[in-house]
């Protein structure tokens, strides 16, 4: 069966906190679907894996130097029809937009969409797809309207938290729409209530690692860890808080916070202030591939994810996966889908977010049994084999392509 050629519509392409995105590409195209990405920014390699840097060579990019093709085919698609540009941009510009790193995101993506529009076109696609509901979608959505070509979106986590100025709009134009966590199924049902049928649920598929299991001593210190990127709503701050906590409290561990971003100055200030130098070591980013030793060495994850005060939020961080694939136990928070994997009291523990004293409670409580805490993450383990089998999602995903990509009469749609 062949399946028209389909564009994933991108920021960027690949990027090393989105391992998830490349490995969907990757089941994508050994199954069959011929995909071609387009990324609306330029390169940004930085700490990609050597495998992703081999994968980054055909992706088709823009950036700021795409700039004058964009004027060029804002121009083309205007004369080939006629008052299009001020109609769409009246249409999607004109909206409330949730930050103002949002409008930014949306207006560029709006006038890349011309140009992608164009290279679609070009290269022959019959379908688009958007992995985030943000700006790589908005852009998919003005080339559809400009090209006649289907397209599709998922919804995750940040790009729906909170809603964008468009989001029931691109739902209602879509073809079909993936979510990766149940609780999303929930809420853009409510995002588009007329829409609902569209909505998908399909796990990611994750790069579960089958050599070895996390030692999971417990013995003093209690090795911590906490992976991630420094940003608004992973919960870094009330982690270091809970630390402090924990100090007072004579509990002898040590965590290792691995990650660097926006919020970087802040933490490591917060750091310096709550004085948990003897305790909490923060070496910076490091490489998803070296992500296998820390889960070996420590004792247990700790995931302090929150709800932030603009609605942004995880949707279920994928290191909890990752951990419990090593039979590492995990303390994490009620947020968004991460209590369909951690279920509290049966493979692993939940504390309520934003609580530092809740927390450290938590991971304490976790500490003081080994027995329970292995026989839970175990448990996890079976869970997440179960849930996130990359053969699987990747088959399911394939099949939700399938299923919207070819007319009931067996013609390509």
């Amino acid at each position: 069966m062949n399946l028209p050629k389909t564009a994933y519509v991108l920021l960027w392409f690949p990027l090393s906190s989105e391992t998830f995105i490349f490995r969907e590409v990757q089941a994508l195209r050994r199954q069959g679907l011929n995909v071609q990405v387009y990324s609306l920014y330029g390169k940004k390699l930085r700490n990609c894996s050597p495998e992703m840097l081999d994968f980054s060579y055909g992706v088709r990019r823009m950036g700021l130097f795409a700039v004058p093709f964009i004027i060029r085919d804002i121009l083309y698609w205007n004369r080939k029809n006629p008052g299009c540009f001020k109609a769409l941009a009246k249409e999607v510009l004109l909206r409330r937009w949730c930050s103002l790193e949002v409008t930014g995101e949306s207006w560029w993506a709006f006038l890349a969409g011309f140009r992608l529009a164009r290279l679609l076109e070009r290269d022959g696609a019959g379908h688009i797809h958007a992995p985030w509901a943000g700006g790589p979608a908005t852009a998919a959505w003005v080339a559809s309207r400009l090209t006649g070509i289907p397209f599709s979106l998922a919804g995750r986590a940040g790009d729906i938290y909170p809603p964008d100025g468009a989001l029931a709009e691109k739902i209602r134009d879509s073809l079909f729409v993936r979510v990766n966590n149940r609780a999303n199924v929930d809420y853009l049902s409510s995002q588009a209530p007329a829409h609902a049928s569209k909505i998908n649920l399909v796990y990611n598929s994750l790069t579960l690692r089958e050599n070895g299991e996390s030692d999971v001593n417990m013995t003093p210190p209690v090795k911590l860890l906490a992976v991630g990127r420094f940003a608004r709503t992973k919960g870094f701050d009330v982690l270091l808080k809970a630390c402090r906590v924990m100090m007072d409290r004579g509990f002898d561990f040590k965590l290792t916070l691995v990650g660097s971003g926006f919020q970087g100055p802040h933490l490591k200030n917060l750091h310096r202030r709550l004085d948990l130098a003897r305790c909490v070591d923060m070496p910076g980013f490091l490489p998803h591939d070296q992500l296998t030793h820390l889960l070996k060495t420590h004792d247990m994850l700790v995931v302090p994810s929150v709800v932030h005060s603009s609605g942004d939020r995880d949707g279920i961080p994928n290191v909890i996966m990752e951990a419990l694939s090593h039979r590492l136990p995990v303390v994490a928070t009620d947020v968004c889908g991460i209590t369909e994997v951690i279920r509290h009291g049966e493979t692993g523990l939940i504390a309520p977010q934003k609580d530092p004293k809740a927390l450290a409670d938590a991971i304490m409580d976790m500490a003081s049994d080994r027995a329970r805490a292995v026989d839970m993450a175990a448990r996890g383990r079976d869970l997440v084999k179960e849930m996130f089998d990359p053969q699987a999602n990747g088959a399911r995903l394939f099949e939700l392509f399938k299923r919207h990509l070819v007319a009931p009469s067996g013609e390509e749609a």
